[in-house]
């Protein structure tokens, strides 16, 4: 049985929607909501994966598997979660996951891969929601980002470049759906401290023309991480880490006690301090190039 959801009468504030939504930032979004009382429905690519919630939660809790990379798998199980739920407040678009390494040592189909994941998964969702939301009169997406959807440095381009997409599609949706009562935020994480440094994500096929660049450096880091270190060697590696998940998790509940939500949260003073200093210096640069932009203008153009 695929979805499962027991009809029941309990008291619901809201009604949200979670993608990815096994570890990490998810986890604590799930944990506050179910005890503030609000209905959730879960899923991932694990069948099964959430049962210890359901035996916990029972009513509260609906859960299904999902393959994001399958456009029919993904309206299937949107239309089911309407058809057993009859209203749904929030899309909570989590799914994701990091590419590292050189772009000459990622493979064309691991850069696919990302993008599928990253980028359409999370377009194919919010636009099986889309009907469902107009009919209701209107509902809010929250889409997960990344401050690395604004800058980008050696072995993380790929996953920037998922993320930069994300950025600017969701930013678009949010003025395409406004008409319609449907309200779009990006969130902006910096680092956080659930699945740290140490094999998660995906890694090129790595070369050695990389091993003494930064390129290879970062690669290393993101690959090995703390494999082999004591639990004091874990303890303060992860005082580096900026992102408590509780207040992040906490944050992001309360977009939806607002009416007017901002376009974009940035979480975490990294994200802030990197974001920042990323967009001033591509302001320098936009500022350096003025003089050769006016240059290139027809003689008769009319401002």
């Amino acid at each position: 049985m695929k979805r499962q959801f027991d009809i029941g009468v309990i008291s619901i504030m809201k009604t949200w929607f979670i993608t990815g939504a096994t570890g990490g930032l998810a986890t604590a979004v799930i944990k506050q909501l179910l005890e503030n009382g609000d209905r959730v429905a879960v899923t991932s690519r694990k069948e099964g994966a959430f049962d210890d919630l359901k035996k916990q939660y029972g009513d509260q809790l609906w859960q299904s598997s999902l393959d994001l990379s399958d456009e029919d798998d993904v309206k299937r199980t949107v239309n089911a979660a309407f058809n057993d739920l009859g209203k749904i407040d929030v899309l909570l678009n989590n799914a994701a996951y990091g590419l590292y390494g050189a772009i000459e040592e990622i493979s064309e189909r691991q850069m696919k891969d990302v993008f599928e994941i990253n980028l359409f998964g999370s377009l194919r969702t919010a636009k099986a929601f889309l009907p469902h939301f107009r009919k209701q009169g209107g509902g809010q997406i929250i889409q997960i980002s990344s401050m690395a959807g604004h800058y980008s440095t050696p072995a993380m381009g790929m996953y920037s470049a998922s993320k930069w997409a994300v950025e600017a599609a969701f930013e678009a949706l949010s003025q395409e759906v406004a008409p319609f009562n449907i309200r779009v935020t990006i969130v902006d994480p910096g680092g956080i401290r659930t699945n740290f440094v140490g094999g998660n994500g995906a890694f090129g096929d790595r070369l050695s023309a990389y091993d003494n660049t930064p390129t290879g450096k970062i690669t290393d880091i993101m690959q090995n991480g703390l494999t082999g270190a004591s639990q004091t060697e874990i303890d303060s590696y992860l005082k580096t880490i900026a992102g408590d998940p509780q207040k992040m998790a906490t944050k992001i509940v309360s977009l939806t006690q607002t009416d007017t939500p901002p376009l974009r949260i940035v979480l975490g003073s990294d994200a802030f301090q990197k974001i920042h200093s990323s967009l001033i210096s591509r302001i320098h640069a936009l500022e350096e190039n003025k003089t050769l932009s006016w240059s290139t203008d027809a003689d008769d153009y009319t401002k």
